[in-house]
Parts: C-alpha cells; structure tokens; sequence
C-alpha cells in the first residue's frame, strides 16, 4: 500500500472483504477504497451492499451472472442490484466481463434501454479480444455500445490485442500497436461520455488491472530455452496505462 501511494495512486481495490490492516494503511496513507463481488442469486446483492457499506468504500464493481440465465431472469439480478445500490447508498457498477449477463455488446445494450440507470465498470478487454472488435469494423461496434460509453464511471485500465486479452504496450506506441489506438478511443469515449452526462457527485475511477499469471492473464515467453518470464513488467505497465489515460481524459475535456 505505501508503494501504491508513492507511485501517485489515490486508491486501491480490495479483492475481498476488507480486513483491518488493509482499512488501516488506508487511512494512514489517504487511500480511497473500491471492492468487487459477485451476484449470481438475488440476495447475494443485499448482502454485498450491506458489507460494502459497513466497511466503507466508495464504490464496488461487480459480476454479474454467468452469461446463461435468460433475459428475465437477467432483469432480476439487475433490479436486485440497482435496489441495493439506492438502499445502501453504495455506487455497484456491473462489469462488461465474460461469463456474465454482460458479456456481449448487444445484449448489454438492450439492458441499457430497459435499465437506463445502469452504470458500468468497463474492462474492455473482454469485449475487444473475446467479442474481436475489430472484425466486421471497429468504428461501427464503437457507435453501437455509445450508450454504454456514456454510462462508465469505473474502467479496468489494461490493454489487450485481437488473440490475446492482456499484453504488453511497451511505451504506448499506437503505431507499431494499432490496439492500443484502439483502446485510447474506448476510454476517452468513456471520459466524454462521463462527462457530459455526470450528475453533481459523480465520479469516475480508472484502475489498472494487470492480472497475475496464476490465472493465465501475464503472458509467459520461452527466452532463449531459458525458464518463463513474464512478457513485461506489470507494475510499470500500470503506469504507462494511466499516463495513456490521462492523455485520453485532456483530450475528452477538450472536445
């Protein structure tokens, strides 16, 4: 935590239920705090809220589902959310993340129009590489989901290709990396869509998440018949990924 603040971080996101030393070095050293979850049955998001709001983040984001239930029961999880989020005072922004309900660009966007006070933590990198953004025109598929865009305030900042859902960027070339142009129009998309449409409290948050190997995120590279390394370091791609957002915030206060 004392690293996170020394790099210029603001805050943190707890993987689970916050224990008291994480509480403790966050107010030592002046963290904001975020959670996650996930919601497969109704209740689930009650209890959730409740524990979000006793340890006292400022918001959570969430999974929702597992992509199989059908639209009513879909719509149920999402109501379930949406009344817990107001009971609780607690911001719960649902994830575009495979293996939930909102795991593909149409559907979430006709959740949209049933449930326009949806917001949105957007990890992309699901959509981009699991949905191949880029095949049928990548432009049209960035138009489609305007009515998500507009709804973000929590984005997962990492970067992936159209094979893979988490690379390297190197320094943030564009150029030699046509993704991460692409990527750049997702978030400040994003930033514009928030702020044209925030309300007075409104805030949104962008968290680099460059997931360990453990789960198959970290690519791995055989160097030279040599034992695996990692493709980059994770820790300084979090910080070109910000400054690259931080680019994309300028330019969407510009437009």
């Amino acid at each position: 935590f004392e690293a996170i603040a020394a790099a210029g971080y603001q805050g943190v996101q707890l993987v689970d239920a916050a224990k008291p030393e994480q509480l403790a070095a966050c107010a030592r050293l002046k963290l904001g705090k975020a959670s996650l979850g996930r919601v497969n049955q109704l209740a689930e998001a009650d209890t959730l809220a409740t524990r979000f709001r006793d340890e006292g983040v400022e918001c959570a984001t969430l999974h929702v589902g597992w992509g199989t239930e059908d639209d009513a029961e879909a719509a149920r999880l999402i109501d379930a959310i949406l009344s817990a989020s107001a009971k609780h005072d607690v911001p719960l922004y649902v994830e575009t993340h495979r293996a939930t309900i909102f795991q593909d660009i149409w559907r979430t966007v006709q959740f949209v129009k049933s449930f326009p006070e949806l917001r949105f933590n957007g990890d992309f990198s699901h959509w981009y590489t699991g949905q191949e953004m880029v095949y049928g025109g990548f432009e049209n598929k960035l138009a489609f989901i305007r009515p998500v865009l507009e709804r973000v305030r929590f984005i997962h900042g990492r970067i992936g290709n159209p094979g893979s859902m988490q690379v390297d960027v190197g320094d943030g070339d564009e150029a030699s990396r046509p993704y991460v142009g692409h990527f750049k129009a997702l978030w400040t998309a994003s930033f514009r869509g928030f702020l044209e449409s925030a309300q007075a409290g409104d805030y949104l948050l962008f968290v680099p998440e460059l997931l360990s190997p453990r789960i198959y995120y970290a690519r791995l590279l055989n160097v030279r018949g040599e034992a695996l390394v990692e493709e980059g370091d994770r820790w300084a791609q979090s910080l070109v990924l910000v400054r690259i957002a931080r680019e994309c915030f300028d330019k969407a206060c510009k437009a």
